[in-house]
């Protein structure tokens, strides 16, 4: 190769190589910051990217995500969260606690939350309409049904021994969901022990205690602890034969009994279309906060079965999907 033209193919180079550099740069990067594990996170980062993907993002296109995962570690969450804003991320996904850190690192970063509690009592936001900070996000009541979850757990386990309610006793919906669950028992006539695993090492000893105590059905409280820990939820539900309630659909799809709640893939697909939207230019002061109102009863009647338990006709009949 001749010396002259190898010079001009190094200068072509030279200007080539900053222009792809900045063209990297300007690709959006999303943080995905949760309090879990991201085994356990799956499924919403799918419905996320679904959502992000409505909104005409695809991650490794023109768009990127940072995973931070506190593996059920809360105090690792600021850290997590400077990170990422080290990072340079454009908006920062969450659940409540993650979404608190966030926006405890930073007034100026984008959030985007979903949560299934009061984002107005976590000063999260100002107003529902005018969220007036840096964080908007979706809402799917967690705790808001527990006295209606457990009505239905009661009509498929009736009796008069006492409940179980295993309550996350970090999950920002805790208190809700406590006056929630026993207002409801003493409408039905049975008593509520409640216990409260602390790490995931806590929840079979809890077990334990359920049933050395007498409980026989069980009333799974919201939390990302439990969602990311519902394989083993399940497992222990089913070696000492409870009936179990759980929030969202994920545990009756696992092998849970039942499941009442709103959904909580919907909630992160909304999530990713106001993600979109943000990388669009739209501010979250001004992005309402959205209330996911889509409730959903599932039934796994397979598992039923397993417990011995007949599904009342009155029951089945406002069940929204039978598992088989």
């Amino acid at each position: 190769m001749r010396r002259r033209h190898f010079i001009s193919l190094l200068g072509s180079a030279a200007i080539a190589w900053p222009r792809v550099a900045r063209a990297q740069q300007t690709v959006p990067v999303i943080g995905f910051l949760r309090t879990t594990t991201e085994a356990g996170s799956a499924h919403l980062i799918a419905a996320l990217k679904k959502g992000l993907a409505a909104a005409g993002f695809r991650d490794g296109e023109n768009m990127a995500f940072e995973y931070r995962f506190a593996n059920n570690n809360h105090e690792r969450l600021p850290a997590l969260a400077r990170e990422l804003i080290d990072r340079r991320v454009a908006v920062i996904v969450g659940n409540a606690a993650a979404a608190k850190a966030a926006k405890a690192a930073s007034a100026t970063v984008p959030i985007v939350f979903a949560i299934g509690s009061d984002p107005i009592g976590h000063g999260l936001v100002a107003s529902f309409n005018r969220p007036g900070g840096n964080a908007t996000g979706i809402i799917f009541n967690t705790s808001g049904v527990s006295a209606k979850r457990l009505a239905l757990l009661h009509q498929l386990a009736p009796g008069q021994t006492a409940i179980a309610a295993i309550l996350d006793p970090r999950g920002p919906s805790n208190p809700e969901t406590l006056r929630g669950v026993e207002e409801a028992g003493r409408a039905i006539g049975r008593r509520i022990l409640v216990v409260r695993p602390k790490t995931e090492h806590e929840i079979e000893p809890a077990f334990a205690k359920i049933v050395q105590d007498g409980a026989r059905a069980l009333f799974v409280g919201p939390g990302p602890l439990f969602l990311s820990r519902r394989r083993q939820l399940i497992d222990l539900a089913a070696r000492h034969a409870l009936p179990a309630s759980y929030t969202t659909r994920q545990y009756a799809d696992a092998g849970g009994l039942m499941s009442y709640g709103t959904s909580q893939t919907d909630a992160y697909r909304e999530a990713g279309v106001y993600v979109g939207r943000i990388l669009k230019g739209d501010k979250p002061a001004e992005l309402p906060v959205i209330q996911n109102s889509k409730f959903e009863l599932v039934i796994n009647l397979a598992t039923a079965r397993r417990l011995g338990l007949a599904v009342p006709p009155t029951l089945l009949a406002i069940t929204d999907e039978a598992i088989e």
